[in-house]
């Protein structure tokens, strides 16, 4: 048996918001990440669930332990959401594309290094088209592909393209990673500074799951490097202080000093096997249709964006 919102009496007392709510419920398996996601209150999660069940007349989950699970009904209802959910963004997508790039909106996901970078290249993407609103979120790589898995934007900027799932990558903007210090640190004066002596130093590293940290771990397994780990930190802004302040040494992209200027309190040490040769790259789910303000953003990156940075970095 099927539940369709075709049925008069069912479509006549439920609403897109329940049935929003649902979805991303659903989608989790839970009304405390639905709320999280939709900036709601658990109990207002609830309630609309509540009248959605009541609409459709038959339980739509059931719990089991602290998890909830779809009923035969909710299944069929949340199928039926993803196909009501995704006309209306084939509409909204056919509505901006008769308007051109007068307006719209741009969903962006971005590394944390990359955040150094892509709002200089926004700047004249949005001089040129005022009327484009863009929602740029900053995350580590494992949360890029968080949110990549759940198809949540448009574009995904990062410096590793993942086995899976099924993406086009676009590689637009090169991301060496080099050795900072302090600028009175010892080894500043020295050229070509053999990588064991990294061993020697103490050394500030980027949290678990980060790109930068994983490109680093693979120099350092194979030259049989142990550095010597002083501190963990969670954002490359935190990294920058505690090498200023003498903590230790660290490796970033070259972009996050880019700003620093030759007075800059952090200096980059010139050793044997770096800067690593990295780059970024602009991708997205290789099913999914773009939007033409997507499109267009797409194409900026790889010509005049890519120029852009290149020429302010450094």
């Amino acid at each position: 048996m099927g539940y369709h919102l075709s049925d008069s009496r069912l479509a006549s007392h439920v609403t897109l918001h329940q049935l929003q709510v649902f979805e991303v419920a659903a989608r989790h398996g839970s009304y405390t990440r639905a709320a999280e996601e939709l900036f709601l209150t658990q109990p207002t999660v609830s309630m609309q669930i509540k009248h959605l069940t009541k609409a459709v007349g038959m339980p739509l989950f059931e719990q089991v332990g602290k998890r909830l699970f779809l009923t035969q009904a909710g299944q069929e209802l949340f199928k039926t959401c993803q196909e009501i959910f995704g006309r209306i963004s084939q509409f909204e997508m056919s509505v901006a594309n008769m308007k051109g790039l007068k307006q719209g909106c741009l969903k962006i996901s971005v590394v944390t290094t990359a955040k150094y970078v892509v709002p200089r290249l926004l700047g004249p993407f949005c001089q040129r088209y005022p009327g484009v609103e863009i929602s740029l979120k900053v995350t580590n790589h494992s949360g890029i592909l968080e949110r990549l898995s759940e198809n949540k934007d448009d574009l995904y900027i990062l410096s590793q393209v993942p086995d899976e799932p099924d993406v086009k990558a676009h590689q637009f903007l090169s991301n060496p990673l080099v050795v900072l210090a302090n600028h009175d640190h010892p080894l500043v004066s020295e050229k070509n500074i053999p990588i064991q002596k990294l061993a020697e130093q103490p050394f500030i590293t980027r949290e678990s799951g980060s790109g930068t940290r994983s490109y680093v771990q693979k120099l350092f397994d194979q030259h049989n490097i142990k550095p010597m780990v002083k501190i963990e930190l969670s954002s490359n802004e935190a990294i920058k202080q505690a090498i200023a302040g003498g903590l230790g040494i660290s490796v970033l992209s070259r972009h996050t000093i880019a700003l620093e200027g030759a007075s800059g309190q952090i200096a980059v040490l010139d050793v044997e096997h770096f800067p690593i040769p990295c780059h970024w790259y602009v991708i997205h789910l290789a099913g999914k249709q773009l939007s033409v303000v997507a499109q267009a953003f797409l194409d900026y990156l790889k010509t005049e964006g890519k120029q852009i940075a290149e020429d302010t970095s450094w």
